[in-house]
């Protein structure tokens, strides 16, 4: 009498795969949480980026207007915003540094303008970006 080859799947067989299902999967599940958080830090980066130049091209705009000009450069008209509308978990601050200023002769006054966006990335590390740039006082 001939033996039939045996199809299917034995107890044992069964225990032994789900053993090592249960070894492999936690690492994988943490290597796709660590791509996940490494996949969203860039993108806060860049929105920290944006915000922190969007601000410095107001202030820029605001030196070379008409009616306001480089006198309008100071702290009161910049609050701190703590937080920004249309874009949770950010903050926004302006920092105006006067450097050798001699604001009685135009054309002597400059001041450094640094702005910094605060944000909690994604590993939940708080990062910081500043932007800076020098404006000068120059006779029209």
């Amino acid at each position: 009498m001939k033996r039939r080859p045996k199809h299917g799947v034995t107890l044992i067989e069964t225990i032994i795969a789900i053993v090592l299902l249960a070894l492999a999967l936690p690492p994988m599940l943490w290597s796709i949480r660590g791509a996940q958080l490494q996949r969203a830090n860039p993108v806060l980066a860049s929105r920290a980026r944006w915000l922190a130049e969007s601000r410095l091209e107001d202030i820029i705009a605001d030196r070379h207007s008409a009616t306001r000009g480089y006198d309008w450069l100071a702290a009161a008209n910049y609050p701190d915003e703590p937080t920004m509308p249309g874009f949770p978990g950010f903050s926004r601050r302006v920092v105006l540094a006067e450097t050798l200023a001699d604001l009685a002769t135009p054309g002597d006054g400059h001041m450094s303008v640094t702005v910094e966006v605060s944000w909690t990335d994604a590993g939940r590390e708080p990062r910081t970006l500043s932007v800076t740039t020098v404006l000068t006082e120059y006779a029209p």
